[in-house]
């Protein structure tokens, strides 16, 4: 018995799951998807900030053609298996380009791996969870646009702290050589640096 893609089920045609008992006819299953909710959203989102969707997809090209011109993305490719995902990634990287990657399937885990960041619903197969650097709780995939907004705002609350530190020390270190910082001068310093580093840091919320 075989349930699957129609070339592995040993059919030649139709878009949809076939099932194939021994050498009788193959029997075409369809079933249909629903979007998961805020697809449209985020990847309207994604988009307006510039950023490239791909849609990489083991369903039939029409059941991936209709979703993908549903949710707005231009680049999509149907038939993929699992190892041809993760070629798709390890070029993505090749090129040096960064891929976040979300996917909740057992043939995405590989891609998964591969991708400088992941993410896998809450709802996705345990492996799949577990190759995923970050799993989404909420059903709500808009809050994949949250994470990405609040990693640019840490990343920048990180350089600003830097910045902060090597401008402390520049000043501070000198002083200290030169023996014009008291004891207590200094733990004032030390202690303002850190909490202004501190009240920095938490402007990301």
């Amino acid at each position: 018995m075989r349930l699957g893609r129609p070339a592995w089920a040993g059919s030649t045609g139709g878009q949809g799951t076939i099932l194939r008992i021994g050498e009788a006819d193959p029997i075409e299953l369809h079933f249909i998807d629903a979007l998961r909710p805020g697809a449209e959203a985020l990847i309207s989102t994604l988009k307006a900030q510039g950023m490239p969707v791909t849609l990489l997809s083991g369903d039939a090209e029409g059941i991936v053609g209709r979703f993908a011109e549903r949710v707005g993305i231009d680049a999509w490719k149907a038939g993929v298996l699992p190892d041809e995902k993760a070629d798709v990634l390890r070029a993505k990287a090749a090129e040096g380009k960064r891929v976040l990657m979300v996917g909740d399937g057992l043939n995405d885990t590989a891609a998964l791996a591969l991708a400088h960041v992941s993410i896998a619903p809450g709802s996705a197969l345990e492996a799949t969870r577990v190759a995923a650097d970050f799993v989404l709780l909420a059903p709500d995939l808009m809050r994949i646009a949250d994470a990405l907004r609040v990693g640019r705002s840490a990343r920048r609350r990180i350089l600003e702290n830097f910045a902060v530190a090597a401008v402390y020390n520049m000043i501070s270190i000198p002083v200290a050589f030169m023996g014009f910082a008291s004891p207590l001068a200094a733990a004032i310093a030390m202690s303002t640096s850190s909490i202004i580093v501190s009240l920095n840091a938490l402007r990301t919320r």
